[in-house]
C-alpha cells in the first residue's frame, strides 16, 4: 500500500506534504507524489504550449517534496499526470492500492469548494479511497 499526496506547492499542499510523510513513515510505505497537469483548451499549439509548461511546473515543484521525504527516509514515487487534479489523484490511488489521498486545502469556504469544484471537495465524493483534507496553517 502507499500514500498518495496531491502537490501543487499552495501553502495547504505545503503543510499536507509534511502530513503525508508523517503518515507514508509511521506505516513504513512509500509516498506516491502525483500532479494533475490538465492544460486549458482542448487542441491547437497554445494547448500543446500550455500542456508542456504545466508539467514543467509540475516537476519543479514536486522536487521540492521528494527532497523533503528524502531527508525523513520516505522512498517515493513522482507522477505528473495529464489529468484534472481529482482525477490523477483517484487514477494513482487505484495503480498504487493507496491507503489513502492526502490533499491541502486553499481554507476557502465549504459552499464556494462546492460551487466551484475545489480538488477536496471533488475527492471527498468521488473517491473511494480515503481521503485526509489538511487546511493551510493559520
Amino acid at each position: 500500500m502507499t500514500v498518495v499526496l496531491g502537490f501543487d506547492e499552495s501553502p495547504g499542499a505545503q503543510r499536507a506534504l509534511r502530513i503525508a510523510i508523517e503518515v507514508a513513515a509511521a506505516f513504513d510505505e512509500r509516498l506516491v507524489l502525483v500532479y494533475g497537469a490538465a492544460a486549458p483548451g482542448p487542441t491547437g499549439e497554445e494547448y500543446r504550449s500550455h500542456h508542456e509548461a504545466i508539467r514543467q511546473a509540475g516537476r519543479a515543484g514536486l522536487q521540492q517534496a521528494v527532497a523533503a521525504a528524502d531527508r525523513a527516509g520516505v522512498p517515493t514515487v513522482v507522477e505528473v499526470l495529464d489529468a484534472k487534479p481529482a482525477q490523477a489523484l483517484i487514477d494513482a490511488a487505484s495503480r498504487h492500492a493507496a491507503r489513502v489521498i492526502v490533499v491541502g486545502s486553499w481554507g476557502e469556504s465549504p459552499m464556494r469548494g462546492a460551487l466551484l469544484g475545489s480538488t477536496p471537495h471533488k475527492l471527498l465524493h468521488m473517491s473511494t479511497v480515503p481521503v485526509l483534507c489538511v487546511p493551510p496553517e493559520t
